[in-house]
């Protein structure tokens, strides 16, 4: 990274790094024989989701569909307008997931869900064999009874532990959320409300789940879902990876050389983004496409350019932005993350087009553009991608790309934080 780059994010000015290590293979720490059986487990699980969530746990976004957590793709062509784009603008809509209404729905409830049936199967139910036992069963008292005996655990800005805390306790699971000072209040109290326990921190992300790792640690019987390194998790969200190349062939939207594609991911950690990028790149390359026509970037804060950081040095999780004098708060809390996961960087840090960063005022502004024109309201950590298609004006954009920004939450905002976000 060369020095006028460096002074920017420093000195917390919007920033755009272009990766010029960027190569088409994808580093091995998944497969996508690991996506498909990541895939086929969400599958197994679908029908306790549909029978869960459309009845005494629901309280996400409406529809549940087969028990599938996935959403749409639409466009949003007013809003390109406004934007001044050329193209096509485009939204990922996982702020309509169902159960928890953010993309932390793929990752977090796809570990929980991993670790119920490794559980379940350890305590013998369904012979040992998966494929044979009735998945709703885990609605029943028995597998509540077992797994009543477990905590899962998590530190969370607020999305990641929302999606956990309501999905460990729907299954019985004790959980218990280590929440930074970053995370909103009513995700707070919403977990409180289902039984969930969360403890609250004065300090940042990493200080949360630092302790939240610790006293796991100390108890056999508590799983600790780790944002940073987790396996699991980065599955989770590949999955989505591989669901949205279908997607894309329906709306023609296959990359091209005509019709490139770049894809808009708000980053914190990196997990979500990360899962997203090495899924999307294997599943395209298993139907022959050539990703060279595909542009992945990570949206951050000014404030909290954690992944920009660790991808443009080279360092990983050894950089975190408080080495450059930066404070890491912000009015995205998803996004309020001081150091990238080092699974997420070597997952992703050859295949990334690149990352760029946002201020504060210009995701409100983001927010209410998106509100007025398309009638869709999100939270602001999940307007970074949006900023992405102006931040690459000056690069290569032809007229025929399209720009998926991808939407990663805010259905669940109550009207009251929504109409503070709208007046900011």
């Amino acid at each position: 990274m060369n020095s006028a780059p460096l002074d920017d994010v420093r000195a917390g000015i919007p920033t755009t790094w272009v990766n010029p290590r960027r190569s088409q293979d994808v580093p091995g720490v998944v497969t996508l024989d690991d996506v498909r059986d990541a895939d086929a487990r969400l599958r197994r699980f679908a029908p306790f989701l549909a029978e869960a969530f459309d009845g005494p746990w629901h309280l996400g976004p409406e529809g549940i569909e087969a028990g599938i957590i996935d959403s749409p793709i639409v466009e949003v062509p007013r809003m390109r307008a406004a934007l001044g784009l050329r193209g096509s603008l485009w939204l990922k809509r996982d702020d309509e997931l169902p159960i928890s209404g953010s993309i932390k729905a793929r990752g977090g409830i796809y570990e929980v869900l991993t670790v119920a049936e490794r559980l379940a199967l350890d305590a013998g139910w369904a012979g040992g064999d998966p494929s044979a036992g009735d998945h709703r069963d885990f609605a029943g008292p028995d597998l509540r009874e077992h797994l009543s005996r477990y905590t899962i655990a998590v530190g969370s800005t607020g999305n990641l532990g929302l999606s956990i805390g309501i999905m460990a306790r729907a299954l019985g699971f004790r959980a218990v959320i280590h929440m930074s000072a970053d995370a909103r209040q009513w995700k707070k109290e919403l977990l409180r409300s289902l039984g969930a326990e969360v403890i609250e921190y004065e300090g940042d992300y990493g200080i949360a789940v630092e302790t939240g790792r610790a006293q796991a640690a100390a108890d056999p019987h508590t799983h600790f879902v780790d944002d940073e390194s987790s396996r699991e998790l980065f599955l989770g969200y590949a999955v989505a990876g591989l669901r949205l190349v279908d997607q894309l062939e329906t709306a023609g939207l296959t990359p091209t050389a005509e019709h490139p594609l770049h894809v808009h991911l708000p980053c914190g950690v990196g997990g979500g983004p990360g899962g997203i990028v090495a899924g999307l790149h294997l599943a395209l390359r298993d139907r022959g496409v050539d990703t060279a026509h595909l542009h992945c970037w990570y949206a951050e804060p000014v404030q909290a350019p954690c992944m920009l950081l660790a991808l443009a040095t080279g360092r990983g999780d050894a950089i975190a932005v408080q080495d450059l004098g930066l404070h890491g708060r912000t009015v995205a809390d998803g996004l309020a993350v001081g150091r990238a996961s080092q699974l997420a960087w070597s997952a992703t840090k050859d295949l990334v087009a690149g990352a760029y960063t946002v201020r504060d005022d210009e995701l409100f502004r983001l927010l209410r553009l998106l509100d007025e024109t398309e009638g869709i309201r999100l939270e602001p950590s999940a307007l970074a991608g949006a900023a992405g298609p102006t931040a690459l004006r000056d690069l290569e954009n032809p007229s025929g790309a399209c720009h998926l920004a991808w939407a990663t939450g805010g259905s669940m905002v109550p009207d009251s934080e929504m109409a503070t976000y709208l007046a900011s």
